[in-house]
């Protein structure tokens, strides 16, 4: 936090103000300069108390139960900066860091002699969730002349993060928060700029300047980041990178290191000189997202439908798990549902809530390979063409059994003396993919509005891109295609649309729609507008929707999320597209399941919201963007089973499943009042 010199000058200067954002509600009162909260991963929220500035043995670390604050460690001197990790609490206190385990007990995690150099006033902590690092500050002599930014590794070792030879504009620092793996957010109090520290060279880029005497910086689980002027008492939003910060609430006698409660979406906030701990929503003004959870649930689709060919048991005795990864419609007025699962077995049946029994349509498991160690794999993609009335053709993207590593897109028709059946030896292979890796197969074939196929392939698998596939034009992997099917050319069996944005150009891959795709779980054409949404699945921190557009460059292996990413990663830039909306991973979820743009007739609430899920936590949101705006603004949860969602699809009236791994059959869910 601050050095009492500035909290004095900020009880005299800074009189308690009507806040016009909103009126906050106070949490607990009659705290001696409480100065930074945490809240773990139950919820319970801490505090540290620093009691007298200067006086030694007089502060402690509080948690807040039922509007009471009830100590959890005292006899410390300065406590500030403070963070919660594995059921332990790491505080800054003055010139050493403390553990506190669950206990209370106390020990000396980092003594001042650990350091580089004898710290003067350490302040603020924050916390490397993927590894355990912990970055803390030094706001020095308080005078501008040396502060430093250091690093603590899990074993306890400090290294140098920066100090004001490396970096002279450095002067008071203090807030901090990680942005993305490899990069440092500061708020320096003694200039309020906010600045970003790529951690691999330790050079420095301002994002934002005029925010105050600025004590905390923080990110919620949506990449919204809130940064708090003690002197000013205000917290300032700032709703995405780029954009300009605005007032979230005034009016305090001086805002501190604050904290996000994801569970209850507010923003908790020690008012040192008030003595309070207070709460506000977070509503970014100008940038409102609603959300508030619909009053829809889930329920199972078709619950007496029976499998054609598949029993819960193998023959071996085994369990043997249903896994659907595609829902869709032949759009050929039929209204009949096609399902289709990772082995390789296209299923129909009517599109009837009492439909008892599948009817098999294709059945290519002797060609399509899936493993459970390599799930990513398999069947993947299903697609009918625009006039599959007419030419029963439809296209598949699947893992085939006879080549290593490799992902093919294929063209089927149907049977010429069944029209309920395909013709398995009808294959024509339209595309072939070569990949390094098993995993981020991506897979979705998509017909657009103007009738061309859309294929996307993750960048080739392991982990970061280590071939940098993403940004390569020279490779499909980590692409959108846009492919003409009812053409030839070049040998191939399509055609290459003469407006893709990259014909023409050496060294390109004129297939090529949209790049710097990570691995999209999922896209989709919304089918009234014919917007293409896409789930792309984050790396290490953030999973991202994108609206795909002709020519984008969604970032990867530059960004991930609205965040720089690696040691190479970037910040926004005007030739990379950011995603619409993002969700953290340690309190979200982990990887994004893309859904659909609901278009149907039975739940009005649900009109124009894009329908996507978190696959390891099973949530589901409604997500609204607003096309005038530029801007999201609703995402609002749907209550559900926490199911692992494979797959959204849609029938022929727009109506929206999603779909999950199931042992009894029960594997297509709907929604409902």
């Amino acid at each position: 936090m601050k050095f009492w010199l500035f909290m004095a000058l900020s009880i005299l200067s800074v009189a308690p103000r009507a806040n016009a954002q909103q009126k906050p509600t106070v949490l607990v009162e009659g705290l001696k300069n409480p100065e930074s909260v945490a809240i773990d991963s139950q919820g319970t929220v801490y505090v540290s108390v620093i009691g007298e500035f200067g006086k030694d043995g007089d502060g402690s670390v509080i948690k807040i139960v039922d509007g009471k604050a009830v100590p959890v460690a005292e006899g410390l001197d300065d406590p500030k900066g403070l963070v919660a990790f594995q059921g332990k609490l790491y505080v800054a206190d003055k010139t050493k860091v403390l553990r506190i385990d669950g206990t209370g007990k106390v020990d000396v995690y980092v003594a001042d002699s650990a350091f580089p150099n004898p710290p003067l006033f350490l302040n603020d902590i924050a916390l490397d969730e993927q590894n355990g690092t912990l970055y803390v500050s030094d706001s020095g002599d308080l005078k501008g002349d040396s502060g430093a930014i250091y690093a603590i590794s899990p074993k306890g070792s400090v290294s140098t993060v920066l100090t004001k030879k490396q970096f002279p504009e450095l002067h008071t620092p203090n807030g901090l928060a990680l942005d993305g793996g490899a990069h440092l957010l500061l708020v320096d109090f003694g200039t309020g700029n906010l600045y970003r520290i790529k951690l691999a060279d330790k050079s420095v880029e301002k994002l934002a300047d005029g925010l105050g005497k600025t004590d905390g910086v923080v990110w919620d689980q949506f990449g919204r980041l809130f940064v708090s002027d003690v002197q000013g008492g205000r917290v300032s939003a700032i709703a995405r990178p780029g954009a300009k910060p605005v007032t979230l609430v005034e009016g305090l006698k001086s805002a501190a290191d604050h904290a996000v409660d994801q569970n209850s979406k507010r923003l908790v906030i020690p008012d040192m000189a008030a003595g309070q701990i207070v709460a506000v929503d977070i509503s970014v003004p100008g940038h409102e997202v609603n959300e508030t959870p619909l009053p829809l649930k889930t329920a199972v689709a078709f619950p007496d439908l029976k499998w054609t060919g598949w029993d819960a048991e193998s023959a071996d005795g085994r369990v043997n798990v249903l896994r659907p990864i595609v829902l869709t419609h032949a759009g050929d007025g039929s209204n009949k549902v096609y399902v289709a699962t990772q082995h390789g077995v296209i299923h129909s049946f009517a599109n009837d809530q009492k439909a008892t029994e599948t009817k098999v349509f294709l059945d290519i498991t002797d060609r399509v390979s899936y493993k459970d160690e390599t799930n990513e794999e398999g069947f993947l993609g299903l697609a009918f063409h625009p006039k599959f009335k007419e030419n029963g053709y439809f296209f598949v993207f699947y893992t085939p059994k006879n080549a290593k590593l490799t992902n093919i897109v294929s063209r089927f028709k149907v049977s010429a003396d069944d029209p309920t059946k395909a013709d398995p030896a009808s294959e024509v292979e339209i595309l072939r993919y070569e990949k390094p890796y098993w995993n981020h197969d991506g897979g979705t074939v998509a017909f657009g509005p103007d009738g061309y196929l859309y294929v996307t392939h993750g960048d080739g698998g392991s982990g970061g891109d280590p071939h940098e596939n993403g940004q390569n034009l020279e490779t499909l992997l980590g692409k959108v295609l846009r492919i003409d099917i009812d053409g030839a050319a070049n040998g191939k069996n399509y055609a290459v649309p003469a407006d893709n944005p990259f014909v023409g150009k050496d060294g390109v891959r004129p297939e090529i729609w949209a790049y710097g795709i990570r691995n999209i779980w999922r896209m989709a054409f919304d089918k009234e507008t014919g917007t293409l949404w896409a789930g792309d699945v984050g790396q290490n921190l953030w999973e991202e929707i994108d609206i795909i557009t002709k020519g984008g460059n969604y970032g990867w292996n530059l960004r991930e999320g609205l965040h720089p990413f690696g040691p190479k990663g970037v910040g926004p830039q005007a030739d990379l597209i950011d995603p619409i909306w993002e969700y953290y991973h340690f309190d979200t979820g982990k990887s994004i399941t893309g859904g659909t743009v609901y278009r149907g007739s039975l739940l009005p609430e649900l009109t124009g919201a894009y329908l996507y899920a978190d696959y390891v936590t099973g949530r589901i949101w409604a997500l609204k963007y607003d096309e005038a705006k530029k801007r999201v603004v609703e995402n609002r949860p749907i209550e559900t089973q926490n199911l692992p969602v494979l797959s959204f699809g849609m029938d022929e009236k727009g109506e929206v499943y999603f779909l999950t791994t199931t042992v009894n059959g029960q594997g297509i869910y709907r929604f409902t009042k």
